[in-house]
């Protein structure tokens, strides 16, 4: 008889994450397909108007992270490179790592010549080391304008998991804006850093990301976050235990948000 109370709380909990997962993916194919049209619709004429640049600090950040962005906008018809400012060289797999980042960018649309690794000795890979800010601005704002990128997306302030490297690229970024450096058209979107909740919720952080204000929100089709999914199985060095699981829960890997510098 005690456990009776228990069945029924059990069973109201599992409709009402039914009918959450319903509304969720509802708003998923709604902003899936609405998103990038919106977005590029705010920052030039045509999406293929676009020329972003994804800076990241290892190889994996691309689709552990990114991949929301760089699907949406390739999906719009902007063009896309990455800059990764380490080789991710911490135990001595730069190497291996430079060719996985090229697989995994192909997957994501992206052709190995838009592909630039930094590996230099000043910018280690190593999470407790912030990075010089004049050396790493120096390096984006060359290839901005070597380029003639008009959009750069980066990490915000938190750096989404805290580390330095991250967070260093969003602070050098913060100096060239904050400093009129950039180029006239060019602007800055961060990665939002959210909650270890809302980290590891998937797609019901869907509705969350809807609701809150942001200046852009990219959320991927199944079909494109398989995709997402591939390209991060590229990064075969780094796929311990807890990196399946964070395929599979991470919000990121499904949905960007993002606000403007």
């Amino acid at each position: 008889m005690a456990a009776g109370p228990l069945v029924w709380g059990l069973a109201a909990l599992g409709l009402l994450l039914l009918a959450l997962l319903g509304g969720a993916r509802r708003l998923r194919r709604r902003y899936a397909a609405e998103g990038p049209r919106a977005f590029a619709a705010g920052w030039a004429a045509r999406a293929d108007d676009v020329r972003a640049l994804l800076v990241t600090a290892h190889p994996d950040d691309e689709a552990m992270f990114f991949a929301p962005t760089v699907l949406s906008l390739g999906r719009a018809g902007a063009r896309a490179a990455v800059l990764c400012c380490s080789a991710g060289n911490y135990y001595n797999q730069g190497e291996i790592r430079k060719k996985e980042l090229e697989q995994s960018c192909l997957l994501l649309g992206i052709p190995a010549s838009s592909v630039t690794v930094v590996d230099h000795r000043d910018l280690p890979d190593n999470p407790a080391l912030q990075w010089d800010t004049q050396l790493l601005a120096t390096f984006v704002l060359k290839h901005i304008e070597a380029n003639n990128i008009n959009l750069v997306v980066t990490f915000d302030a938190g750096g989404v998991s805290g580390h330095a490297n991250h967070t260093s690229l969003y602070t050098a970024l913060r100096y060239l804006h904050s400093e009129r450096k950039l180029p006239e058209g060019c602007h800055v979107l961060t990665l939002e850093s959210v909650n270890l909740f809302r980290k590891y919720i998937s797609i019901l952080d869907v509705p969350i990301s809807c609701f809150l204000s942001r200046d852009a929100l990219f959320i991927l089709t199944e079909k494109e976050a398989e995709q997402a999914r591939r390209a991060m199985q590229c990064h075969r060095s780094q796929l311990l235990w807890f990196r399946h699981l964070y395929m599979l829960f991470s919000r990121y890997m499904v949905i960007n948000s993002l606000r403007l510098l």
